[in-house]
């Protein structure tokens, strides 16, 4: 992924709670001699430098991760498209503005390991229901379903490597990217919102890191 200076991420601060908040990524496997690689739509938990995730077994990713351990999981959210007009103020000519598209967009690349045993899968599938519906009281998946825990696997991602990119009009000055965000107010669609306040929040940072 590209990512040029004025969308690096400001750090960990800011890409670990937008991963968390979207919950949801593409599982990305190469496996060996493929002629594509398998992708696997899912729910995920981050949970410290570790993804938690699980799948059917005959889920192809999980064949792929058996071949290469090799993994990406790639979050993408809180987009929207900002117009060419929309990128030009005061005298400037509102027909030679350029069209972009807000969003964020990390990769969290490793080593995955698939765990086949249900007591190591439970204990899975326990940390994410803790994540995701913390509070609710749920039958221990060990006790209650030990016979869904033989056909389902676990995988446990362990992150090595981050690459983060929020592209929120960082390649223009302050003035114009105010504007944008009064505009994504004004039109208040799906996603506009979440990314006026990205503009907002790294307006007021310091800087992309690195």
């Amino acid at each position: 992924m590209f990512v040029p200076p004025g969308d690096r991420t400001l750090g960990e601060h800011e890409w670990r709670p937008f991963v968390v908040e979207q919950g949801f990524g593409q599982l990305i496997a190469p496996g060996a001699g493929r002629e594509w690689p398998a992708v696997a739509a899912t729910q995920f938990v981050l949970d410290d430098d570790q993804v938690l995730v699980h799948f059917a077994g005959p889920n192809p990713v999980l064949a792929a991760l058996g071949e290469d351990p090799r993994a990406m999981l790639a979050v993408a959210g809180d987009w929207a498209y900002v117009p060419s007009d929309w990128k030009t103020i005061g005298n400037e000519d509102p027909r030679l503005g350029i069209p972009t598209t807000y969003y964020g967009a990390v990769q969290l690349r490793g080593h995955a390991e698939v765990l086949h045993e249900p007591a190591r899968i439970a204990g899975v599938l326990r940390r994410q229901l803790a994540a995701l519906q913390p509070g609710t009281d749920v039958a221990d998946p060990e006790e209650a379903h030990p016979a869904k825990l033989k056909v389902i696997r676990a995988v446990v991602l362990q992150i090595d490597d981050v690459v983060a990119k929020f592209k929120y009009g960082g390649n223009v000055d302050e003035e114009h990217r105010r504007a944008v965000v009064a505009r994504l107010a004004a039109r208040g669609g799906p996603g506009d919102g979440a990314a006026a306040a990205h503009v907002l929040r790294r307006l007021d940072g310091s800087g992309p890191a690195g």
